[in-house]
């Protein structure tokens, strides 16, 4: 897997890189800031780009934007964005082109290097890996559209785990239900979300899709 890394703090940047060597990706290019993010994407088509929110010259929002550039350029481009925030507004731009392969996590509560290594790839081969703390932020100031109306809580708590890219087992858990009741409720969700029978894999992705990037009723 070829993999792009936009972070502007050399420490962190150069840590991710041996981390992801170690594991036995490739990092095909590390830069401090979105312009060489962008430069690198067009020059290396990576299958995956770790950008920072927060990057110069004002470290509010430019890889955020940049991730966004980067999406345009090249369709479909998978993006974990790895940072110590959560800017709503363009998270949710990121969210609502529907393609899948998109990540945001909080770099404080990485903890685990296995975790991140299946992050990382679950997201380059389309799927989703939300923070749960993510997750809470984006849904805050929903006023709702009726987009998500007619789905139950309990659709809604299996929706927002299947956010975190839980499997239904981990969702089972969590929930203290069975695994045969989460699929239950996930073909559920497929249905009142007229997501039409195809690969269960794809259409998680745009559930949760739909989920994070509408507003809805909370």
């Amino acid at each position: 897997m070829r993999v792009v890394i936009a972070e502007d703090l050399f420490l962190l940047r150069d840590g991710l890189t041996r981390l992801l060597q170690a594991h036995g990706l490739q990092v095909t290019a590390a830069v401090g800031n979105a312009d060489d993010l962008l430069a690198a994407v067009t020059a290396e088509r990576p299958n995956l780009a770790i950008v920072d929110v927060r990057l110069p010259p004002s470290f509010t929002d430019e890889g955020l934007r940049a991730a966004l550039t980067a999406r345009r350029t090249m369709p479909g481009l998978p993006v974990l964005v790895l940072s110590q925030y959560v800017q709503q507004v363009y998270a949710r731009e990121l969210l609502a082109d529907d393609a899948g392969g998109v990540g945001y996590l909080l770099k404080d509560r990485v903890l685990d290097s296995a975790q991140f290594i299946d992050a990382i790839r679950r997201v380059a081969a389309g799927g989703t890996a939300m923070d749960p703390s993510v997750v809470a932020r984006l849904l805050a100031r929903n006023t709702g559209d009726g987009t998500l109306r007619g789905l139950s809580r309990r659709e809604r708590d299996v929706l927002a785990l299947m956010a975190e890219g839980r499997s239904n087992a981990a969702i089972a858990q969590r929930l203290v239900i069975t695994e045969s009741s989460v699929a239950k409720h996930t073909a559920s969700i497929f249905l009142k979300l007229d997501l039409q029978p195809s690969d269960d894999d794809n259409r998680r992705v745009l559930a949760v899709l739909a989920y994070l990037g509408n507003p809805q009723e909370t």
